[in-house]
């Protein structure tokens, strides 16, 4: 019987057992299926504070498990497969057994959706990106191109034109998702160049190590060119890990947590921390917050039933 499972170990799962770890709860951590959350696949992290050089993705969130490790929190391997959150303890199974703990945080994040490529995926962190906020620093007077035709596409491209020489915003459709509103401003921008009936083919190059190039196919002709890219940015949405929850809690119609007031779920003695539940900012630093709000949540449950 545990005082408390963490599921996820990304800036707010870390955080939530440094936490826990130090109020002398033994808190268990299970990595999931991407160790390190979203951090893991960053490379330079200079916005978080306390850092002024900066510091790489996985060297912050693996000091943050450490720190962790010294307070008395145990990380295991595993996702999430099942959860019962049906009565007390709750239950989840985790690569084929189950686990009891009296209370619960949920920070398994959300994942990037990306297009698919074989060199996308290998040029992830060294010039492909899922987030212009974290990012787009990199990239002073470069060409950038970013792929959505969403709000969230509208409104990296145009926060990117603080930073590139050209944003490149590029849509397999002529119509967008995306509000009248944001769409307008888009266009108003005179660094952001619309393509549409467009998808990309290819990322390069490997080879180098960094993102150089694109190959694009417009849809409608079958017509393919090269063009130069610094940056590459995939705006095509993310999607939160909490299909082991569905029915169980509180979902929203993309899937994320829906908030019961601070870190609370709509289940009493699980709760929330990070992407899994924030749509809007998917920071580090906000990730981090949630964790030691969640954390703070948990230990005060647990205190209130005498434990």
């Amino acid at each position: 019987m545990r005082n408390v499972i963490i599921i996820g170990s990304g800036c707010a799962g870390n955080t939530a057992a440094v936490y826990t770890a130090r109020a002398s709860l033994k808190p268990l951590v299970f990595i999931g299926h991407e160790p390190g959350g979203q951090l893991s696949i960053t490379s330079e992290v200079e916005n978080y504070p306390g850092f002024p050089e900066g510091i790489l993705g996985p060297d912050l969130v693996e000091n943050m498990k450490k720190q962790a490790e010294r307070f008395g929190a145990e990380y295991l391997p595993g996702k999430v497969e099942e959860a019962d959150l049906s009565m007390r303890p709750f239950r989840i199974k985790v690569d084929g057994e189950w686990y009891e703990s009296r209370t619960l945080i949920v920070a398994s994040g959300a994942s990037a959706r990306w297009i698919g490529l074989e060199n996308e995926q290998k040029l992830i962190g060294h010039g492909v990106s899922s987030c212009a906020t974290c990012d787009g620093f990199f990239y002073r007077d470069k060409k950038i191109m970013v792929v959505g035709g969403g709000d969230t596409a509208m409104e990296e491209a145009i926060f990117l034109t603080r930073f590139g020489s050209e944003v490149s915003l590029v849509h397999r459709r002529d119509s967008f998702r995306a509000s009248r509103i944001m769409v307008d401003r888009a266009k108003r921008n005179p660094k952001i160049n619309f393509v549409v009936n467009t998808v990309v083919d290819d990322v390069y190059d490997v080879s180098k190590g960094f993102v150089t190039a694109v190959k694009l196919r417009n849809v409608q002709t079958g017509e393919t060119w090269v063009r130069d890219v610094d940056g590459f940015f995939v705006a095509i949405g993310h999607i939160p890990n909490t299909k082991p929850f569905v029915g169980q809690l509180d979902l929203d119609p993309d899937g994320y947590i829906v908030s019961h007031g601070g870190a609370r779920t709509n289940i009493a003695g699980v709760f929330h921390a990070g992407d899994v539940q924030d749509r809007v900012y998917r920071q580090a630093i906000t990730a981090a917050g949630a964790g030691c709000m969640a954390a703070i949540e948990a230990e005060r449950f647990l205190e209130a039933e005498g434990h």
